[in-house]
């Protein structure tokens, strides 16, 4: 009697079933915890990177997970002659490159290197001001910020000429987030960027800067 009745309720138990519903939770919490330690590299960046310039915020928007996570910055030179630029590197060698430097150039002439010969390229522009800036929309993939800039120690013969804060950022390898939003945020590093590097390079002068740029309207 007592072999047919363990027969009608089957090889398992309702205390059988409740131990592997335990047991498969615990294998899930496991897994989840073994992804985020091995994958915590953003999360171990500095908050304010690259002179402060960079937010590890902005970060996490741009660059996927990775096990590991670096930065780094520099400058060189003064005035005319400033360059700016900072990066951060994932273990799965996606790359966020910035750079902001002080060039004589056109607003004319940002834009025609930034659409190409023919206007190859296709870009998104918003602008504050005089303060632009834009978004190639192909697989360039780069976005770029211009603030005119009046620099010191400009020769005698160029003095006439415009000069420009020119900033340009982009990833290389895996990028995170849907194109437009990557590219949104792309420009938003840019302009932190530029706005850094105009006011380290004493442009001669100062501006009250918007907190942030018009957003892009995607076609």
């Amino acid at each position: 009697m007592e072999k047919s009745q363990r027969s009608r309720r089957g090889p398992f138990s309702l205390g059988d079933a409740k131990v592997i519903a335990l047991f498969v939770m615990a294998l899930c919490v496991f897994c989840v915890a073994g992804w985020a330690f091995l994958n915590k590299g953003l999360y171990l960046l500095p908050e304010k990177m690259c002179e402060g310039a960079l937010d590890r915020s902005a970060v996490k928007r741009v660059l996927p997970s990775a096990r590991a996570a670096d930065s780094g910055s520099g400058t060189q030179g003064a005035g005319y002659n400033f360059t700016f630029s900072c990066r951060v590197t994932t273990s799965d060698d996606s790359i966020l490159t910035g750079r902001a430097q002080v060039q004589q150039i056109s607003l004319e002439k940002w834009l025609e290197h930034y659409r190409g010969t023919g206007e190859e390229h296709q870009i998104l522009r918003v602008s504050a001001g005089d303060v632009q800036a834009l978004a190639q929309t192909d697989s360039a993939g780069a976005s770029s910020v211009y603030i005119p800039c009046a620099p010191s120690g400009v020769p005698a013969y160029n003095a006439s000429r415009p000069y420009a804060v020119v900033g340009e950022t982009s990833v290389y390898g895996q990028a995170k987030g849907p194109d437009a939003s990557l590219r949104q945020n792309l420009t938003d590093i840019a302009y932190r960027l530029t706005r850094h590097a105009y006011e380290t390079a004493e442009c001669k002068a100062p501006r009250a800067f918007p907190e942030e740029l018009p957003r892009f309207q995607e076609r």
